[in-house]
């Protein structure tokens, strides 16, 4: 049977900026540009998890999605939501809080405890903004 992929949307609202310590003012400005704002700047954060897997014969679901957003919560969203990405979150320490980081660090917290519950993460897609968004296929892409 044909692999089914069902993707379940979550949302938070976290606060960052890209800067680099060792760089100066200016390099920060002219690498990052309003993103390097001292003061910091949030995001409004669309968060879609996609999974894969055979539908089970007595439920019909590859994954029940209350089980699946309860997973993304208790992983994801209680550690970013009306956080700053750079200061309040364990898992991100060390990294430039970029999108590209934050989606591949959320990958890691979810790819092993989604294959737990039966199914195969397939990808992750951050939205950031209306215009910029990540996707994240964890070395695995269709491509």
């Amino acid at each position: 049977m044909s692999k089914v992929y069902i993707t379940r949307r979550e949302r938070f609202n976290a606060a960052h900026k890209l800067w680099r310590e060792e760089w100066s003012d200016e390099k920060n400005e002219q690498v990052f540009g309003r993103c390097s704002n001292k003061n910091w700047h949030g995001h409004n954060f669309d968060l879609f998890v996609t999974v894969k897997g055979t539908p089970n014969e007595e439920t019909g679901f590859v994954i029940d999605l209350k089980t699946l957003s309860e997973l993304i919560k208790v992983e994801v969203i209680d550690h970013l939501d009306h956080r700053n990405l750079n200061l309040d979150v364990d898992f991100l320490k060390g990294l430039m809080a970029s999108t590209e980081n934050v989606i591949i660090k959320i990958w890691e917290r979810l790819e092993i405890k989604i294959k737990e519950l039966g199914a195969e993460l397939a990808k992750i897609k951050l939205v950031e903004t209306e215009n910029n968004f990540v996707e994240y296929y964890g070395g695995n892409e269709p491509f």
